[in-house]
């Protein structure tokens, strides 16, 4: 099973020049790791978003999807798939694969998804990398929380789990 993890700007922003468009939401990172360190405790991304990364994150497995064939990583808890192929054994298992990003890779497995872990920004920011716009009422909240706002986390946000009807 694919679910998605993402943080949303009110205008479907999620990155500007490889990094995120707001800058750093401890609360956002926070719920980010709990997340991706359950289930599988594996996440599926495109290669610029591995590549934003700042080092392989610890106790997760990192999936890359590329076209490039001569793309590498030397890393064991790294694996680089090149096709839609190679995907379908993650949607297809019981088991929960994370999909971390970018835009491409959001749209791309979009139609294979049946849940999102969203933190939607209510703030809009410039960005170069999109969410796809999707049908709400294709989607159920199974959760909604209020993040905090404090000194360290300085934008409006709210945590949500949405499961595919």
């Amino acid at each position: 099973m694919l679910s998605f993890v993402v943080a949303i700007a009110n205008n479907n922003v999620i990155g500007k020049d490889k990094s995120l468009a707001w800058g750093h939401l401890p609360s956002d990172m926070k719920k980010f790791k709990e997340i991706t360190l359950s289930g599988s405790k594996t996440m599926i991304m495109g290669r610029k978003t591995f590549e934003s990364l700042p080092n392989i994150l610890p106790g997760r497995k990192h999936i890359i999807l590329t076209k490039n064939e001569s793309y590498e990583a030397q890393d064991e808890d790294v694996e680089v798939i090149h096709t839609m192929d190679e995907i379908m054994k993650y949607v297809n298992s019981e088991e929960e694969y994370f999909v971390i990003g970018g835009g491409q890779i959001f749209n791309l497995l979009f139609p294979y998804t049946e849940k999102m872990y969203i933190t939607e920004i209510h703030e809009d920011f410039k960005g170069d990398t999109f969410f796809p716009a999707y049908d709400k009422s294709e989607w159920k909240v199974k959760a909604e929380k209020e993040g905090v706002v404090d000194e360290k986390n300085k934008y409006k946000h709210t945590f949500l789990i949405l499961e595919r009807i």
